[in-house]
């Protein structure tokens, strides 16, 4: 998967809902990998801790040292598959 929306193909986006159990539609995957390319600022294919450290959001959460642990360097798939567990559609299994 590149780093620009243009480049994610059909393919991908199959793959990365499949990946996530099919917790997000293509739309949102198409916005999720745009927003992951914004954060991936030098454009290396994963999100360093500076760039999640970034989002204002994020570095004032008072768990965001633990978080980290977890985030650091995840690629786009992964991202996705992480972000998946928040979402209402998932199951309390996913959840854990």
């Amino acid at each position: 998967m590149g780093n620009a929306s243009s480049m994610l193909t059909q393919y991908d986006i199959e793959e990365v809902q499949e990946h996530c159990n099919y917790l997000f539609s293509q739309q949102e995957i198409v916005s999720l990998y745009e927003r992951f390319c914004q954060l991936d600022r030098s454009a290396k294919g994963f999100i360093s801790e500076d760039e999640f450290l970034s989002i204002p959001e994020f570095s004032l959460n008072p768990l965001s040292k633990r978080l980290l642990r977890m985030v650091d360097g995840l690629n786009f798939k992964d991202f996705v598959s992480f972000l998946s567990t928040f979402s209402a559609k998932a199951s309390f299994h996913q959840k854990i």
